[in-house]
């Protein structure tokens, strides 16, 4: 074989491997087109989950508030009766004065839980509608009443 023959091989392979890689590329209509549709998917993903972590800290505070109301209920157990609102929830983990049988701490992680929004739950003795006690959070506003997020939670409610 000649040098020329071997030059015109070696050119047309060249050609035809230019033309593979660029067939293989994508353009950049095509790249917009994936992006697009990704962002209509997460979009779609993503607004099923905005709020979801509100609810979560709601339920969160209802499970802490029936464990809080199981504690006071092993209170009164073993020394006859719940504590007073001046006591409050303190009464959990110390021995108030004047107290027989207390045998605690009744609130074993050692210091006053606080509920998701990091705010303190309220303790009342009596409670609403006749209950024994009733422990609340303000929700995610920190202030009395609200709607949706904002909304309390109460023990009486659950």
């Amino acid at each position: 074989m000649d040098t020329n023959a071997l030059n015109t091989r070696a050119q047309m392979r060249r050609a035809r491997n230019a033309r593979r890689l660029a067939q293989q590329g994508m353009t950049l209509i095509e790249i917009l087109v994936v992006l697009v549709l990704i962002a209509i998917v997460m979009g779609i993903v993503g607004g099923n989950f905005i709020g979801q972590g509100e609810e979560a800290k709601r339920k969160a505070a209802a499970i802490e508030i029936g464990q809080i109301g199981q504690a006071l209920d092993l209170y009164k157990l073993e020394t006859g009766r719940y504590p007073n609102s001046q006591e409050g929830l303190q009464a959990l983990i110390s021995a108030p004065t004047g107290v027989a049988n207390w045998n605690g701490p009744y609130w074993k992680k050692g210091t006053l839980p606080k509920d998701p929004w990091q705010n303190d739950y309220k303790y009342a003795s009596p409670g609403a509608g006749g209950a024994p006690y009733e422990i609340s959070s303000l929700g995610a506003d920190g202030r009395d009443g609200g709607e949706g997020s904002n909304a309390d939670i109460s023990s009486s409610k659950l």
